[in-house]
């Protein structure tokens, strides 16, 4: 089930991409160069929307369309809504916050939602009202991770998929096939576009892309969680994406301390910063690939439930990261 869900959202991916760049370019959902930004010329977004496409194509053509899954769906492509006006237009940040508000809300409303967490000394912590709350927090955090990152090109993609791989090999390990079904059909969507988004990038997921990724993410970890009773479902995800999340820290905190809005855009990523060290955009993002790669391993050994070994690794590589991140002044104004 979930190899086919692969297969024809990768191919579904590869096949459309080519088609949504034109539609890009025809209703003007392009990105202008700007001082910010690291390409020079105008590019097409709205790449996102083929991921989209092949995801939903694959998951209804290989699996039955639930309740949960129809939940999981009609979030999904209430945020890509979102994403392409955001692309042609250039919607307000608070307005994109309002939306992914509601894009959370519609898997409450479907009672895809964190109700409680795992006690590491036994039983668990019951949310009870917190439960929605912190269901809206997650999505939102994941969405806006995933925004973050998309600074180069292939970078979003490419973490991303890592991620979802690693999602995938710990769902079959544990045997929750409807999880891996749902993951492989958004990573095969991510692997389809990534060779037209890889440097040179010839397309860019835009924020279509970045949410709809963001979200499917923190939607499947949240189904898994419904599913498994388990919060490890939680933590493989945010794991896997240690990298993202880490960068977004970072952000807020330089920003912050800088006196700035948490929102407003700047060049302080990581990615900005390797670029600035005089790396090319395929050597940062093969560094960051490596990065997610590794934390991706401590989250499958975590999953493994050999615990002490996974937290030794990821301890490692945060700390480096942390460390690594300090020396190039990334919490510095750039």
């Amino acid at each position: 089930m979930y190899i086919l869900a692969f297969v024809i959202a990768l191919l579904a991916s590869f096949l459309l991409t080519p088609y949504i760049k034109k539609l890009a370019f025809r209703i003007g959902a392009v990105d202008k160069p700007d001082a910010r930004k690291v390409h020079t010329h105008t590019m097409p977004r709205l790449g996102g929307l083929a991921i989209y496409l092949a995801t939903v194509l694959a998951i209804v053509c290989s699996m039955p369309v639930t309740r949960d899954l129809a939940g999981i769906l009609l979030g999904g492509t209430w945020i890509v809504f979102l994403g392409v006006l955001d692309d042609k237009y250039s919607l307000p940040a608070k307005v994109k916050l309002l939306g992914q508000i509601l894009a959370a809300c519609i898997l409450v409303v479907f009672d895809i939602r964190i109700e409680w967490l795992n006690n590491p000394f036994g039983g668990y912590f019951y949310l009870e009202y917190l439960s929605i709350p912190f269901t809206v927090f997650w999505v939102i955090s994941f969405i806006n991770v995933m925004n973050l990152i998309d600074g180069l090109d292939g970078l979003a993609a490419g973490v991303s998929g890592i991620a979802s791989v690693t999602i995938i090999l710990v769902a079959v390990h544990q045997g929750y096939y409807s999880v891996a079904a749902i993951t492989a059909a958004l990573a095969g969507g991510i692997f389809g576009f990534i060779h037209y988004n890889f440097n040179p990038a010839t397309i860019f997921m835009g924020d279509t892309g970045s949410m709809f990724i963001g979200y499917m993410l923190a939607a499947i970890s949240v189904f898994g969680a419904v599913k498994t009773a388990a919060t490890i479902a939680l933590i493989v995800p945010a794991v896997a994406l240690g990298l993202p999340i880490m960068d977004t820290a970072f952000a807020i905190l330089r920003r912050y301390s800088n006196g700035k809005p948490i929102f407003q855009p700047d060049k302080g990523h990581l990615h900005h910063r390797l670029l600035a060290l005089g790396l090319s955009q395929r050597q940062a993002v093969l560094l960051m690939y490596a990065i997610s790669i590794v934390l991706s391993l401590g989250a499958f050994v975590l999953a493994m439930a050999n615990v002490y070994i996974a937290c030794a690794v990821i301890i490692v590589i945060v700390t480096a990261v942390v460390i690594g991140a300090k020396k190039i002044g990334i919490l510095r104004n750039p």
